[in-house]
């Protein structure tokens, strides 16, 4: 029987942050993935002969220092691309379009606005930045170097100066309608900026205490939030992670499912010794690292019977209902969207704010809106070998689409989404239907299903005040470190959260190396 320092559960791309940042400490790492290659929701997939598309379709948030510490570069990842103008798309073709410097198709007043809402996200980001790149400290403790921690956190607020830090505070609780329209004018420049902080999450422009806040989180990782595709798409990224890993000296297998965390001992004195495969191949670690989310973690892998009852009812109580499809279309030429010379920004195809807020109510009651709004990127204008040549591909992220439908997700509900999809597309870009040579629809069921993430949640649980910075995914767990001795997390479900940022791989290396 194998023995390791760590056993790492899933190679997505926090699962291989962690696992490059122990190897090179001199651990013995083995990474463990059920799919047949690594990278998770970044992974490329085949969806229709020659053509490959992954989930995460954009990158803007991976910590620079992560890509620097662990040479990516070295391994094919480089993020010196343009970034992507996000383009607000109008169906007359009078779009707005934005990008970190400028706003265009918008009056002088709210150009004048945009470049004061920038400067004011970059500096309350700023403010935040440090933290996503180390443990929160626990509720309650009084070890020195986490109260050092938060008197950090709090001398960089008071450096913000007395107006600023008023300020943040008072933004950071408001709705993001309310400070959009603070702001602006324009319905479709409103709904693209209040776009980051609604997407990948049970939220709306209506949401108090969330959104904002999430917002300021999207633009902490080091890009400023641009938009970009690596080389080599986020399946590159993925690749270069997974080379960093062993370069390092962790092992790689993949198509080999965990299907319990083995734990000896009873709650007096227990402690995790391994992993059991699918197969049942034992393998015995002295600690075992999950990248998987917390409700997988604890109740599918570790048992109910090993935790506290009260830990588990925190467990049970996180919101993990996903309310993101992904739709790919594999298409015979190049789509022509209304007023855009060639679609290679990010589309966003959203009105105005009651758009999404009314997208988001059906969504509440199990159902999905007759006016979908969504984020479409053509990769295949900024990647060869997504298509074959002439052809390309088209990923959307389809916003308020619930992982349990009325009803249920059957084959002809299924269907009527896509055509729903279909319609919506066709009329930002005639033509189009008469491209598409196939459609593949991914609801949150279906994510569940093929990436084992429990809702199918992009973020594992959901980004709200109750479930962030020390209480993610909820108190006991929140630095990385669980319940069990040997045990830790390192998902999405971990602080700062979900987005390919690598941060909470990063954070949860640290934490067991120190």
């Amino acid at each position: 029987m194998e023995r390791y320092d760590t056993v790492i559960i899933g190679a997505g791309h926090n699962g291989l942050t962690c696992a490059a940042y122990l190897a090179r400490k001199g651990q013995r790492v083995l990474v463990l993935e059920a799919a047949g290659q690594p990278g998770g929701l970044a992974a490329s997939r085949e969806f229709h002969p020659g053509f490959h598309a992954s989930v995460a379709h954009s990158e803007y948030q991976f910590a620079p220092s992560i890509a620097r510490e662990l040479g990516l570069e070295r391994h094919g990842y480089r993020n010196d691309s343009a970034p992507l103008a996000t383009i607000a798309l109008d169906a007359a073709g009078e779009h707005v379009t934005l990008t970190p410097d400028a706003v265009d198709g918008v009056s002088d007043a709210d150009r004048a606005s945009y470049r004061r809402y920038r400067d004011a996200l970059e500096t309350f980001s700023k403010a935040l930045a440090p933290f996503w790149l180390q443990a929160m400290p626990a509720i309650g403790s009084r070890k020195p170097g986490e109260l050092m921690t938060f008197a950090r956190l709090g001398l960089r607020l008071r450096r913000l100066g007395r107006d600023d830090m008023l300020e943040f505070f008072r933004v950071a609780t408001l709705p993001m309608r309310d400070l959009m329209d603070e702001y602006f004018e324009n319905d479709r420049l409103k709904a693209a900026l209040a776009w980051d902080g609604v997407i990948g999450g049970r939220l709306a422009p209506r949401s108090p205490n969330q959104s904002v806040l999430q917002l300021f989180y999207r633009h902490a990782g080091g890009q400023g939030g641009a938009h970009r595709i690596p080389a080599g798409g986020l399946a590159g990224l993925a690749g270069a992670l997974a080379g960093a890993a062993r370069e390092a000296g962790a092992t790689l297998r993949t198509g080999a499912p965990v299907e319990r965390i083995l734990i000896e001992g009873d709650e007096q004195g227990q402690r995790v010794t391994g992993v059991t495969l699918g197969d049942g191949e034992q393998i015995t670690a002295s600690r075992v690292v999950s990248s998987a989310d917390p409700r997988r973690t604890f109740f599918d892998l570790v048992g109910t019977r090993h935790l506290d009852i009260d830990f588990t009812n925190r467990i049970r109580r996180l919101r993990c209902e996903g309310y993101v499809a992904k739709l790919h279309l594999a298409l015979a030429g190049e789509p022509a969207f209304k007023g855009l010379e060639r679609a290679d920004g990010r589309l966003l195809i959203a009105p105005d704010l009651d758009a999404i807020e009314f997208a988001f109510d059906d969504a509440k009651y199990g159902e999905c809106s007759n006016d979908p709004v969504m984020e479409v990127v053509v990769p295949s204008l900024h990647q060869s070998g997504l298509a074959p040549d002439g052809q390309h591909v088209l990923s959307a992220h389809v916003m308020y689409v619930p992982a349990k439908l009325k009803g249920g997700w059957s084959e002809a509900a299924r269907a009527a989404l896509t055509e729903r999809l279909l319609a919506t597309l066709e009329s930002y870009a005639p033509g189009l239907r008469e491209q598409v040579l196939h459609a593949e629809l991914l609801t949150p069921e279906d994510l569940e299903r093929e990436y084992r993430v429990t809702g199918g949640h992009w973020h594992h649980t959901e980004f709200a005040i109750d479930q962030l910075l020390m209480m993610r995914p909820t108190y006991g767990a929140a630095q990385y470190a669980t319940p069990i001795p040997g045990l830790y997390l390192c998902g999405a479900g971990s602080h700062p959260g979900g987005g390919i940022t690598g941060a909470p791989g990063h954070n949860a290396a640290r934490v067991i190396l120190s």
